[in-house]
């Protein structure tokens, strides 16, 4: 099946789901510029996909894709420093950065896929 529109991948919508989870857990945090940096690195994951997406070509989507998994890995380890800095019980850190580590395995296979 093709997909046809970048808000059928479900790495985009997983991605949506992890920005929307880090806004809600940083949103009464009063260290602006960690929160600024981990809520802009979140948004970027889903925003990449989707403006790769619209390239139309494979090489530049992957291009994309490897910024996206980027900007993952980023927000990846901001939780682990949100966490030390106990800005975000562990549980929940935990569970986030678990989220992370779904959307990277997501990226990847498209990576594959789309290198063949």
């Amino acid at each position: 099946m093709k997909v046809k529109r970048f808000e059928d991948i479900i790495a985009w919508q997983k991605a949506q789901d992890l920005a929307v989870e880090i806004y809600q857990q940083f949103s009464t945090l009063k260290d602006y510029g960690f929160k600024d940096q981990i809520c802009r690195a979140s948004i970027s994951i889903s925003n990449n996909i989707a403006e790769g997406f619209d390239r139309y070509s494979n090489k530049e989507f992957v291009r994309f894709l490897f910024i996206a998994k980027s900007s993952n890995s980023e927000v990846k380890s901001m939780l682990y420093l949100a966490e030390r800095l106990d800005y975000c019980e562990k549980n929940k850190a935990t569970e986030m950065r678990t989220q992370c580590e779904e959307i990277s395995k997501i990226i990847r296979g498209l990576i594959k896929s789309l290198s063949r």
